[in-house]
């Protein structure tokens, strides 16, 4: 009985080799899971549903196997992919969650997240993600061709990119602080759910945090990247590990 989590595997056509390293995980161990959990930036850039590439459609057929292995899978849409929609979702047989949601864990109740709500100390990226999340400016933006919408999307990677680079070579020390949780942030979104364990990714920072909110001992669990491997955390009735694949 094992609960497989993953997140920010940055799918994208121009890293063939971690696409193929995700076929393999879903083909191998998650078809044989309890289910599946994907916390976000499950692809490099989603533009839309009707996004007719090949790496888009290998990635549905990938989650549908495993989907019609009897495994349920989960979505949490994180920042390169909130615009995935029903449809992808239903291409794929896997449910789209909120974020955060609460799910019961083998009995215990666990809170997921993408991650990126709890890096309030980065304001800038906040305001992007409060006007990116309106439904209106979303209808907006896919009403657009596809080719705009791909160019839109390369030019804000490219300027992320810009921006971060920008940060490290003044301030690598701030950018560390901006670019994870902030942990008054943490301790307020543990007591606001009124749980003992959280999930989430985003901040490519592995790692399983034990802490104490109040007067609670609280864990915090952080999924790793895929940049230059697999990672994820395998949960059963008695434990949990957090691996590399």
């Amino acid at each position: 009985m094992t609960t497989l989590f993953i997140s920010d595997l940055h799918l994208d056509a121009e890293r063939p080799a971690v696409t193929e390293l995700f076929g393999a995980f879903m083909q191998k161990e998650a078809t044989q899971a309890d289910a599946l959990y994907i916390l976000g930036d499950l692809f490099e850039a989603w533009v839309g549903d009707d996004d007719p590439s090949d790496n888009g459609a290998y990635v549905a057929a990938c989650i549908r196997e495993v989907a019609d292995a009897g495994v349920p899978v989960f979505f949490i849409r994180g920042n390169r992919d909130f615009l995935l929609g029903d449809a992808f979702a239903r291409r794929a047989g896997m449910r789209v969650l909120p974020d955060p949601a609460v799910v019961m864990l083998y009995g215990k109740p666990t809170l997921l997240m993408h991650g990126d709500l709890l890096c309030t100390g980065d304001t800038a990226y906040q305001a992007f993600r409060a006007q990116t999340r309106n439904p209106a400016w979303q209808a907006q933006f896919l009403s657009q061709p596809l080719a705009a919408r791909l160019a839109f999307a390369a030019q804000a990677r490219a300027a992320s990119a810009a921006h971060q680079g920008g940060m490290k070579q003044n301030d690598k020390a701030q950018f560390e602080t901006l670019t994870d949780v902030a942990p008054a942030t943490v301790d307020a979104t543990f007591a606001q759910f009124g749980i003992d364990t959280m999930i989430h990714g985003h901040t490519h920072r592995p790692a399983i945090h034990e802490l104490t909110v109040g007067d609670r001992a609280c864990r915090r669990i952080v999924l790793g990247d895929w940049y230059e491997q697999g990672s994820v955390l395998r949960v059963e009735p008695d434990g949990m590990s957090l691996d590399s694949l």
